[in-house]
């Protein structure tokens, strides 16, 4: 963002004047000629494209303004692109939400709401069928295996496992196996499955997507896997835009995003089949709330390894989140 000196000290003035000048306001955002929606491929290109380009394509016919996708090949190119206005809304991790609220003004307006089961998934780690790994052969640490792990702001693929299951232990993944190596989901579960990988990091609704393509391919793949590990119940993913989008262009996207799906009828059952086609029932409204348990679980991993290493300010720091994040769920309201 271009620092402005004038506009900076003419601000100070107001404040040194006490008030005189009145609340210092933003010149209202222009509404843009493009909305690029930004998306993960957590699985190839082509698969995403085809599953996200009929709701994009209603979503343009809705809001009156072309919407293109904007494809990541991992979450740092998503939060960068967003926070230098390369993209303008988008379907996020929990972890890599938090970080596109903390790093490129983005703000959480909507979730997903899993299509069957509980609301929420699950990371797990993933091994070849009959290969006789256990987790007590994976946690070993004799380096003798190989080991697949998520994108770096994956919640299901490195946080989620880093803070359930490695740093409890005190493991550190680089340490305890041969190689590891950081990729989508859908790398790692084709790896797994044809002996490319002793293991890697997956989720559940990576695993229910690939089940849902119902290819010869597909029920290979997944029958050369099983679970060896899993999480604890992950929150559904966020919806994420910049918060300096033009106010009417918001309301637009509010307006399709939660009617979409929603009713009785041909168009809404339609929408519905789309839905599904993405994984999710029509969207609910949440706000930067919706981040509180990823917050969580980041400060619970940083303190439990501040504590294996002797940090004392580091541990501090970690409660002192972990209270502040307390506070803030129990002033939320009852739902």
């Amino acid at each position: 963002m271009i620092t402005r000196r004038l506009g900076l000290a003419a601000a100070l003035s107001c404040i040194l004047a006490l008030g005189a000048c009145g609340k210092a306001s933003e010149p209202p955002a222009a509404t843009p000629t493009v909305v690029n929606f930004s998306i993960m491929s957590t699985e190839g290109r082509q698969t995403q494209m085809n599953e996200w380009t009929p709701f994009l394509a209603d979503m343009e016919k809705a809001i009156g303004v072309p919407v293109k996708p904007f494809f990541g090949t991992n979450y740092t190119a998503l939060i960068e692109a967003m926070r230098f206005k390369q993209t303008d809304v988008g379907w996020f991790t929990n972890q890599s939400g938090l970080e596109a609220v903390r790093r490129a003004n983005g703000e959480v307006f909507a979730r997903t709401v899993k299509p069957n089961g509980p609301d929420g998934y699950n990371a797990v780690v993933i091994v070849k069928k009959g290969s006789g790994i256990t987790l007590e052969k994976l946690l070993k640490c004799d380096k003798s295996l190989t080991f697949g792990m998520g994108d770096a702001k994956s919640t299901s693929g490195t946080l989620a496992p880093m803070t359930y299951l490695f740093a409890p232990r005190g493991v550190d993944p680089n340490s305890c196996f041969r190689t590891v190596r950081s990729t989508n989901h859908e790398a790692n579960l084709f790896a797994v499955g044809e002996g490319l990988l002793d293991a890697a990091t997956n989720n559940t609704a990576s695993m229910d997507r690939m089940a849902m393509l119902n290819t010869d391919l597909a029920k290979k793949t997944l029958g050369n896997v099983e679970v060896i590990w899993t999480s604890p119940l992950i929150p559904e993913d966020p919806m994420v835009r910049r918060k300096d989008l033009d106010p009417a262009l918001k309301a637009k996207i509010d307006a399709f995003i939660f009617s979409y799906g929603t009713g009785e009828g041909p168009e809404a059952e339609r929408q519905r089949k789309v839905l599904e086609r993405i994984q999710t029932k029509p969207f609910k409204r949440a706000d930067d709330s919706h981040l509180l348990p990823v917050r969580e679980m980041e400060a619970a991993g940083q303190l439990i390894q501040a504590k294996t290493k002797g940090d004392a300010a580091g541990v501090k720091a970690a409660q002192a989140e972990l209270a502040k994040i307390a506070a803030e769920k129990k002033a939320l309201p009852a739902v």
